[in-house]
């Protein structure tokens, strides 16, 4: 069994808090850069009889 199972974490959990502490880790120019990457945005669309249904 992985390490990152037997703590309890899923893989999604484990990656980004990898990416997390190598991104602290990261010289000052690089890490403005490399911050913009851990934004994310998720959108939902609904769907309806096999199509998308839009709401508003």
């Amino acid at each position: 069994m992985t390490a990152w199972r037997q703590a309890g974490l899923n893989y999604i959990n484990y990656s980004n808090i990898a990416a997390r502490i190598l991104r602290r880790t990261l010289k000052p120019e690089a890490r403005v850069e490399a911050a913009k990457r851990d934004e994310s945005h998720i959108r939902f669309t609904p769907w309806t009889n096999g199509k998308p249904t839009h709401e508003k």
